[in-house]
């Protein structure tokens, strides 16, 4: 095969991957209408559509389909193989690729990786801030970072954190002018902040227990949004309740700007976890990367 169509073949799946023309281009680092004309004579070449193209997305044919599958991995595992050669000469290299939502992000993930990183210099780490649970394997993710009730039976997990739990929060400003709730019921006399979760597409009904009684309140209020950092600071402006991982208000309750209330109510649930799939290739930098999760100690409040 000529070196041409491979560098055409790499250009197809990058496309097909991102199912976009314009991703594909500034992952390749070349022009929507250059990386459009290459496919096109990829397709005139094999006598066969690739691609489905509309005004909103490009998705693969069933053509298409059967390169990502036949051709796809070879190309994967070449690129692990040259990433590999960094052993060598003593020194891993590579790239790890990471999905978790955005406070997992700022709280758990990134104050772990600053060692790692240090130790080596030549690894690099992408994560993709993201509420939704992703297809890790799909997607070309090394893992992802999710709650231990999210891992499924497919899943290699490795616990990042004690049990957490989700607490709901108000400031001192809006409980003046509203009395606190005693039950979760209450909530529904609130203006809540909530939160319209990615996967589904639905809006969080907030969950408590107790006594080993499981509720869920469809709360509403004045906001929606996509993000949990948004969500706490219009809580901390006094605009509603909210519902967020304690980790990420624990800073503004011990300084008294935010008040927890149906404390009884809010149960612990199993903690993150670093998870990817049973079968993925453990190049040295996912590899050592693992190892670095699973030495660094846990804290919190069931450590």
């Amino acid at each position: 095969m000529s070196r041409e169509n491979l560098n055409d073949l790499l250009a197809f799946l990058a496309v097909a991957r991102e199912r976009s023309f314009t991703r594909a281009a500034a992952k390749l680092g070349v022009s929507q209408s250059a990386l459009s004309h290459t496919i096109r004579l990829l397709e005139e070449r094999l006598g066969l559509r690739l691609l489905t193209r509309t005004t909103r997305s490009v998705t693969p044919t069933n053509a298409g389909d059967y390169l990502i599958r036949n051709i796809g991995p070879h190309f994967d595992q070449i690129e692990t193989q040259i990433a590999a050669l960094g052993q060598l000469r003593g020194q891993p290299s590579g790239m790890i690729r990471l999905t978790a939502p955005d406070d997992v992000i700022a709280y758990i993930l990134r104050p772990r990786i600053e060692a790692f990183l240090k130790k080596y210099p030549d690894v690099k780490i992408e994560i993709s801030a993201d509420l939704k649970l992703v297809d890790i394997a799909a997607e070309r993710f090394d893992a992802g970072i999710r709650l231990g009730e999210q891992v499924t039976k497919e899943m290699t997990s490795v616990p990042l954190t004690p049990d957490i739990r989700f607490v709901v929060v108000g400031t001192k400003s809006y409980f003046r002018k509203n009395p606190k709730p005693k039950v979760p019921s209450d909530l529904l006399k609130h203006r809540c902040i909530t939160m319209r979760l990615p996967t589904y597409g639905g809006i969080y009904a907030w969950e408590f227990e107790k006594n080993g009684r499981d509720l869920k309140v469809r709360v509403d209020g004045p906001l929606i949004f996509n993000s949990i950092f948004p969500v706490r600071d219009a809580c901390l402006d006094g605009l509603g309740l909210a519902h967020m991982p304690e980790i990420v208000a624990e800073k503004f309750i011990a300084d008294g700007r935010l008040v927890k209330v149906l404390e009884d109510w809010c149960p612990y649930w199993t903690g993150y976890h670093l998870c990817f799939p049973h079968h993925h290739q453990n190049t040295m930098p996912f590899a050592l990367f693992v190892e670095e999760m699973r030495q660094t100690p846990l804290h919190g409040p069931h450590s």
